[in-house]
């Protein structure tokens, strides 16, 4: 099942193994400009006919929370995505850009003039945070947004999509994962507005629905995508999450989108995968008859589970984060049964090439080329 051909909105792929958004803090400084070695890790990890989630990317100044994370509000950004881009297109591979603001889940050493970060409301989330050199700190009391800042952000949005498809992706992907701005305006414990943007959960998802809505305007709704995790961060905190992203979710479907993207929970660290954290429910198991087109799963997949999901119907192509980290030719070595190879967690954000370009492929002996 996994290398039967599927149709997710406008793109056509050859199979179903997708690459997931993965931040690896790389760009270039200054600027957070995607460069030259962005564009070798991205080809080493295009297939033919295969769908890569390119690094959640911030779509204005104050959307950064991690050092060299890249952007796509710069003209220079633009330029330096549009070689990955060439780069994965000339592997046939397709390549979709996923949208990100983190709101307060930054630090003040990142924002224009050093100001607070932004937030739905003025609320501080729990534990440290990355500064703008590097080192870990407490995370700051954001400030809320004012009412005509957030109406604001659907132009933002639109704005970064433009940029996007000006760079050579094919489509854009609406971050609305993870504990950040999105997300925060959707959770009752981060988001405690009295204006339309807070308070009932109609108003909760507003911002969702209108980003969502400014990305079809930019990019046509089988262009985009939208990425949920309804077990991550912070919703342990809420009192109902089942009917909060079974709404959200049913709100979504209204808009006919390529696909949807769920994070599944995670727990165990293990050397090669990750497994779905015990009494936890799967989340595209829980939400699939709320979501009546493409459902994209990630989260503690190995390639057996992912063809077990993928047979049952729970979802329709399934997304390797780790796994594509340690083997830059995932496809080819899931395709002719071969071993994969472990990822070093110490490198994933540690910059340059090391444990980014420099994990081997298969050998020649075990190459799909050599196999035929």
């Amino acid at each position: 099942m996994l290398f039967s051909p599927i149709e997710i909105g406008a793109l056509s792929l050859q199979h179903r193994i997708v690459m997931p958004p993965l931040t690896r803090m790389r760009a270039k400084l200054p600027g957070n400009v995607p460069h030259t070695l962005n564009a070798e890790y991205y080809a080493q990890r295009a297939s033919a006919g295969g769908l890569i989630i390119a690094e959640a990317t911030q779509v204005c100044p104050s959307g950064q929370g991690y050092p060299a994370t890249p952007g796509i509000h710069s003209e220079a950004q633009v330029n330096g995505w549009r070689e990955v881009t060439d780069a994965v297109h000339a592997r046939g591979g397709k390549i979709v850009l996923q949208l990100w603001h983190v709101g307060r889940l930054s630090h003040s050493s990142f924002q224009p003039m050093g100001q607070l970060p932004v937030a739905p409301s003025a609320i501080a989330a729990p534990g440290l945070h990355f500064s703008a050199d590097w080192t870990q700190v407490p995370l700051e009391t954001p400030r809320s947004l004012e009412t005509h800042e957030v109406m604001a952000l659907a132009d933002v949005y639109r704005e970064a999509a433009t940029h996007a498809l000006e760079a050579g992706f094919d489509g854009v992907e609406l971050h609305a994962a993870n504990g950040y701005l999105v997300e925060q305006f959707l959770l009752s414990s981060a988001n405690q507005r009295t204006d339309q943007y807070g308070g009932s959960l109609p108003n909760r998802i507003r911002l969702l629905s209108e980003l969502t809505q400014a990305l079809i305007d930019a990019a046509g709704a089988d262009r985009v995508g939208v990425r949920l995790s309804p077990f991550g961060f912070g919703q342990r905190e809420e009192d109902a999450p089942l009917i909060t992203y079974r709404y959200a979710i049913r709100a979504l479907s209204e808009h006919k989108l390529a696909y949807l993207h769920l994070i599944e929970p995670r727990a165990s660290m293990s050397p090669l995968t990750d497994s779905a954290s015990e009494g936890i429910p799967s989340a595209s198991e829980l939400f699939r008859s709320d979501w009546p087109g493409v459902l994209i799963a990630a989260g503690g997949y190995d390639p057996k589970s992912a063809e077990r999901a993928i047979s049952r119907g729970q979802a329709d192509a399934i997304a390797f984060g780790r796994l594509f980290i340690a083997n830059p030719d995932l496809v080819d070595r899931i395709r002719a049964d071969q071993e994969l190879a472990p990822w070093h967690r110490g490198t994933f954000y540690c910059g340059g090439a090391s444990g980014y370009t420099d994990y081997p492929g298969l050998p020649r002996a075990h190459s799909p080329e050599a196999l035929a």
